[in-house]
């Protein structure tokens, strides 16, 4: 079973109010440069155990740098039972939007 990924667009994420954001880069490429207010949870921690760092009951925007991996994590979280939502254009986004 395929279940659809929800999606938005960094434009779209900074006009909400204190989303929960998770950055699943790695830590130094985190450390690099975020979006504010993203925590820092790697793929392969979340994937490990995903009720450690995520709720079923909250809603979560996850991105990495282009959107393509942060979309199949979406993906795998959602059929979990998590509500996740990608940010489709990731932190590459972030940054064309900042300049």
């Amino acid at each position: 079973m395929v279940i659809k990924v929800n999606s938005i667009t960094v434009s779209e994420l900074l006009l909400l109010f204190n989303p929960d954001i998770i950055d699943i880069r790695d830590n130094n490429l985190y450390r690099e440069g975020h979006i504010p207010g993203a925590n820092n949870i790697p793929i392969d921690l979340l994937l490990q155990d995903p009720s450690r760092y995520i709720k079923s009951a909250g809603t979560y925007y996850l991105y990495c740098d282009f959107g393509l991996t942060s979309s199949r994590i979406c993906q795998v979280l959602s059929q979990l039972g998590y509500n996740v939502i990608n940010i489709a254009d990731g932190y590459y986004g972030y940054e064309i939007l900042k300049k």
